[in-house]
C-alpha cells in the first residue's frame, strides 16, 4: 500500500521539504534558486488561456513552415526566406529544404510568458527548451505534498509523460547534450533516470545510433561545428532512419517569427492560414516586432507604429521613448539565457546607441529585432531563508514557461500542456530570468 503524501502545515517545513528532494547532482550546473514553500498559483481564467495556447502555437508553427517553403517556391515574398536563411551555412540550408523533413515540426514547444501590467505577453518561443527535468521534477517534488498538490497544472507525472511521448513507439531514445548546454545536462540526466533505460544521455560524440532510434537534439543549430556527431545524426535522419527531433530547421529558432506575424505584407496569408480569431488572439498575446533591417525606405515610408524614416533615429529618441528590447534574432550564442538583449528605457544613450550600431552591422550575418516593451507587473510570491529561518514576502515579476508535447502526427497531432514553470524575480529587475535571486516554482490553479 502507498504511503500517503505527508501533509506538511509549516511553510518551513514545505520548503525543507522540497529541498531534502534535491537530486545529488543537482538540476542545473552552479546554478541555485529560492526556495517557495508553495506552487505559483495562476488564476482559472489564464490556466485556462494555457490550456488552449498550445492548438494556436501549433498551428502557428504550421503556417511558418508553410510560409518559409512557399517563400523558397516563389509562391510568397521571397525577403521571408532571405530574412531568415541570414547568416546560415548552405549546408544547413539545405537540410531545411529536404524533402525528408517537409512537414517536420517541433514536437517541444514552449513560449515564455511575461505577465505585464496589461495582460499576458509572449515575447518569444523555443523549440528546443530548457527547464523540462526541472519543471518534471518540480510538479514530483510539490505534489508529493498534499497541500494544493491535486491543482498543480500537469500533475505529477505530467511533464515526463508529456516528453516521453513524442517519441511514439522509438526503442530507445538519445538525448544528446551539447557543450554548450552542459548547464542542463543534470536536468536531463534525473528526466532520463525517472524514464527508464529506454532514455540515455549521450555527450556530443556519441554516434553508436540504431536504425529505429529516436535522437532529441539538446543543442541549437548554431552550434552545429561543435557536435562531433552532428553529421552522423543528420545523415541518418535525412535517410528517416533515426527520428529526431526538434528537426533541422533553423527557421524555428528566430525570434524574427514575430516580425514576421506583424507584417503588415503577410496578413492575408496568416489570415488563410490561422483564421482570423487566432490571427487576432495571437497578436494580441505577442509584442509588435520589427526587423532591424538597414536597407533605405523611400522618402514617404515610415517604419509602422515608430513613425520613424530611418532606424538610426533609434538613438535620438528619449530614454521614455525607448521602452524597446533590442536582441539578436537567432543562430547565435548570444541568442539565449537573456544575452544579447538590450532594453532601451533602461541604458544610457551611448550604450543604448552602440546596441543600434551592433544590430545595423550584424544584419548581413545575425539579424536583429526590435519589440515593444510591456512593463512585467507585480505578483505576490514568498521563499524561505533557511539561513533566517523565516518566510520572506517577495513582490516579483512573472514569467511563466509553459511546456507543449506534441504527440500524434500530421493533422492529429495535438500539442498537451503537461506543466508550467514560474520564474519569479525581484521587483527591481527589468529583464526576467533565471537568477540565484529568482523563485522557481511549479504553477497551480
Amino acid at each position: 500500500m502507498t504511503n500517503p503524501a505527508p501533509i506538511l502545515e509549516a511553510p518551513g517545513q514545505r520548503a525543507r521539504f522540497v529541498c531534502a528532494k534535491m537530486p545529488e547532482g543537482g538540476l542545473f550546473s552552479g546554478m541555485d534558486w529560492r526556495i517557495s514553500p508553495d506552487p505559483f498559483p495562476l488564476g482559472a481564467e489564464l490556466a485556462e488561456q494555457l490550456q488552449g495556447l498550445g492548438r494556436l502555437l501549433l498551428q502557428f508553427n504550421r503556417s511558418v513552415n508553410l510560409l518559409y517553403r512557399l517563400s523558397v517556391a516563389g509562391k510568397q515574398p521571397g525577403w521571408v526566406a532571405d530574412w531568415l536563411d541570414r547568416g546560415k551555412p548552405a549546408s544547413l540550408l539545405e537540410i531545411q529544404r529536404a524533402a525528408a523533413f517537409k512537414n517536420d515540426l517541433p514536437r517541444v514547444i514552449r513560449p515564455d510568458i511575461i505577465l505585464t501590467e496589461t495582460g499576458p505577453r509572449i515575447t518569444e518561443l523555443d523549440s528546443v527548451p530548457g527547464g523540462i527535468g526541472l519543471t518534471a521534477w518540480l510538479n514530483q517534488t510539490y505534489a508529493a505534498m498534499q497541500n494544493g498538490a491535486s491543482t498543480l497544472i500537469g500533475g505529477r507525472d505530467g511533464m515526463a509523460q508529456g516528453f516521453a511521448g513524442i517519441f511514439d513507439s522509438a526503442p530507445t531514445v538519445h538525448i544528446v547534450v551539447s557543450e554548450e548546454a552542459q548547464t542542463y545536462r543534470p536536468e536531463m540526466t534525473w528526466l532520463a533516470g525517472q524514464l527508464g533505460e529506454r532514455f540515455q544521455i549521450r555527450d556530443a560524440r556519441f554516434t553508436n545510433f540504431k536504425d529505429g532510434d529516436a535522437v532529441y537534439r539538446f543543442f541549437e543549430l548554431f552550434d552545429l561545428p561543435n557536435v562531433p556527431s552532428a553529421g552522423t545524426i543528420m545523415e541518418m535522419a535525412l535517410a528517416r532512419r533515426i527520428q529526431l527531433t526538434s528537426p533541422p530547421k533553423p527557421i524555428f529558432e528566430e525570434k524574427m517569427l514575430f516580425a514576421l506575424l506583424w507584417n503588415r505584407n503577410l496578413r492575408g496569408f496568416w489570415r488563410q492560414e490561422l483564421g482570423e480569431r487566432f490571427l487576432n488572439e495571437l497578436q494580441k498575446l505577442s509584442p509588435y516586432t520589427w526587423m532591424i533591417d538597414p536597407s533605405p525606405l523611400p522618402p514617404q515610408g515610415a517604419m509602422p507604429e515608430l513613425n520613424l524614416t530611418d532606424w538610426q533615429q533609434l538613438k535620438s529618441m528619449s530614454q521614455r521613448e525607448r521602452e524597446l528590447i533590442l536582441k539578436v534574432s537567432g543562430f547565435s550564442d548570444k541568442a539565449w539565457g537573456a544575452r544579447g538583449v538590450f532594453l532601451g528605457s533602461d541604458l544610457p544613450t551611448a550604450d543604448w546607441s552602440a546596441a543600434v550600431d551592433l544590430a545595423l552591422g550584424s544584419w548581413p550575418t545575425s539579424p536583429h529585432v526590435l519589440q515593444r516593451y510591456h512593463k512585467p507587473g507585480l505578483a505576490k510570491a514568498q521563499w524561505f531563508d533557511f539561513a533566517q529561518e523565516q518566510l520572506v514576502d517577495m513582490p516579483g515579476r512573472v514569467r511563466l514557461c509553459p511546456y507543449y508535447f506534441v504527440h500524434g502526427q500530421g493533422d492529429a497531432a495535438r500539442a498537451n500542456l503537461s506543466g508550467v514553470l514560474a520564474t519569479i524575480c525581484p521587483a527591481d529587475k527589468k529583464i526576467i530570468h533565471g537568477m540565484t535571486t529568482a523563485i522557481l516554482a511549479p504553477c497551480c490553479v
